[in-house]
């Protein structure tokens, strides 16, 4: 008899710590973080083709969803505000991809006067990043407002930095238009806006699908110099967790509309 009873204390004792284990569990679980779904940019087919001359004035834009320009994660965790706001627009046709952006700037600046250098280091710039979801490569793509433009290509993120992937122009189109004077400090100006048009070619090139159904990601980023801002300003539609426009995994997906 004092066996069996013995048997049932553990039993007992079993179940109880059986029990515990699994509140503990589903405690655990309520408490996990839910993941965040990725961030969508909504890219409206345009039946007439955007002329890229930089005074966003197509139809294609006043049809366009606009998302504003934001800082990371991390910078507004550290108590920064945005100084000076910005905007992107995206949509495309049969044969381009086009973005464009609006930019509030008090001190416009372009210092750099060839295409396929690094205008990041020379003044303001918008940086186009577009990647294939499905594969390691991406563009990253300039214009300044001086209407100069740069497109890299980079096989895959571990071969950032190597001159190879300073040799893609491409068929990249751009245009810029200032609401300033450009490159003088002594003045106050107001914006600057500009258009991006990237050859679907040039897309497609490596075998990836394009349009509707298709798997792409992107970001817009900001470099913005200026006599006014006490540091060089750094924003991005969407918004990413660090300021490090290669955060692939941040990037927004596609959502190709016709």
């Amino acid at each position: 008899m004092a066996a069996l009873m013995n048997v049932g204390v553990a039993g007992r004792t079993a179940l109880r710590l059986g029990a515990a284990m699994a509140t503990a569990l589903l405690v655990g679980c309520a408490s996990m973080p839910e993941e965040k779904a990725p961030p969508v940019i909504t890219a409206r087919y345009t039946a007439a083709p955007v002329q890229v001359d930089g005074v966003l004035d197509d139809a294609a834009w006043h049809q366009a969803v606009v998302y504003p320009l934001a800082l990371s994660a991390a910078d507004l965790a550290e108590g920064k505000a945005l100084t000076e706001s910005g905007e992107v627009r995206v949509a495309w046709d049969d044969q381009f991809i086009y973005v464009a952006v609006r930019f509030v700037d008090s001190d416009i600046v372009a210092e750099g006067e060839e295409d396929q250098l690094h205008h990041y280091r020379m003044g303001d710039v918008a940086e186009f990043f577009l990647k294939p979801a499905d594969h390691t490569w991406y563009w990253e793509m300039y214009v300044t407002p001086a209407g100069r433009k740069t497109t890299l290509w980079f096989p895959g993120r571990g071969r950032l930095g190597l001159p190879s992937a300073e040799t893609s122009p491409g068929g990249l189109r751009v245009a810029a238009q200032c609401q300033g004077t450009l490159n003088d400090w002594r003045d106050v100006d107001q914006s600057w806006t500009a258009e991006m048009a990237l050859p679907v070619s040039d897309m497609v090139a490596r075998g990836e699908s394009f349009g509707v159904g298709s798997h792409w990601t992107m970001m817009l980023a900001r470099y913005n110099y200026g006599r006014y801002l006490d540091w060089k300003e750094l924003s991005m539609a969407p918004a990413i967790s660090k300021t490090n426009y290669h955060l692939i995994e941040d990037y927004a997906t596609i959502d190709f509309v016709k």
